[in-house]
């Protein structure tokens, strides 16, 4: 079965999406998303460490995105504005990882498979990466779920309860890490934060719970990596932008589908007080 790239790439898929919906929640609740986008956009001189130092993309590029989640976390609030920070650091970490990368003598790069993915390229041994970071960050964060929803809903109340705030951040920024070093095989840079974010978008109005709704973000991310990648297949088009496609059109299709729910019932309740 491994044997078929169509399948490997599916399981891929399926993998990230798996590992980014209760992150993504997280980052939806705790309005995180340039973070997430700083954090994957670093992920590209982790790229062109890996390529210089010849060590296995997954560990340069976990490491160097967990040192600009921690760098950030550091340096917020000590005269800097979070989102100034962010887009300062966001783009000239991806900025200075695509010059490093040009410099690299001797080394055959597409730097489109590293920039938007190459999810059909991927092997037995990304495949196992690929799953042994997304059973890590469920692991993670299902053993601080009860504490990360509770520093997210009142840091302050999390306090009073014997829970260290930046304590949960820092697994939150740790998971990121590792969700971001196992996607970028799958959507690559540009194009993480997007499957981060959107599924967990997309289920927040559909959920009444948290648990709800990072179950929910994930059927919605395994839905679209898998349409995604049989679209892309059926009309040749990048497998990641393809995914990412359909996870936005998700999006938008879901909420026109509510917005016309909530606006027939009202008329309904409405004509049911007249009568």
């Amino acid at each position: 079965m491994l044997d078929d790239f169509l399948m490997r790439a599916a399981l891929a898929g399926v993998g990230v999406s798996l590992a980014a919906a209760p992150l993504g929640c997280f980052i939806v609740w705790r309005r995180m998303a340039y973070f997430g986008d700083a954090t994957a956009h670093a992920a590209m001189l982790g790229v062109a460490l890996s390529l210089t130092l010849s060590t296995p993309i997954f560990a340069s590029v976990l490491m160097i995105s967990l040192l600009m989640a921690v760098t950030v976390s550091t340096l917020s609030g000590r005269g800097y504005a979070m989102d100034t920070l962010l887009g300062v650091m966001a783009h000239s970490a991806l900025a200075v990882g695509l010059v490093a990368v040009s410099f690299l003598s001797g080394v055959r790069i597409d730097l489109m498979a590293y920039l938007f993915g190459d999810i059909l390229a991927v092997g037995k041994t990304d495949l196992a990466v690929i799953w042994g970071g997304a059973a890590l960050v469920l692991v993670m964060i299902g053993y601080r779920w009860s504490a990360l929803l509770l520093s997210t809903l009142s840091p302050d109340l999390a306090l009073a309860s014997g829970i260290s705030p930046r304590r949960e951040q820092l697994v939150l920024t740790i998971a990121l890490a590792i969700v971001v070093a196992v996607a970028i095989k799958v959507v690559g840079v540009l194009l993480i934060a997007a499957m981060l974010i959107i599924p967990a978008a997309t289920a927040r109005r559909f959920s009444r719970t948290p648990e709800a709704m990072a179950v929910m973000a994930a059927i919605i991310g395994v839905c679209a990596n898998i349409a995604g990648l049989a679209l892309s297949y059926h009309f040749d088009s990048p497998t990641g932008p393809t995914i990412v496609c359909v996870v936005a059109f998700l999006f938008v299709a879901l909420n026109v589908v509510n917005a016309v729910f909530r606006r027939t019932n009202r008329q309904l309740s409405n004509g049911q007080n007249v009568a």
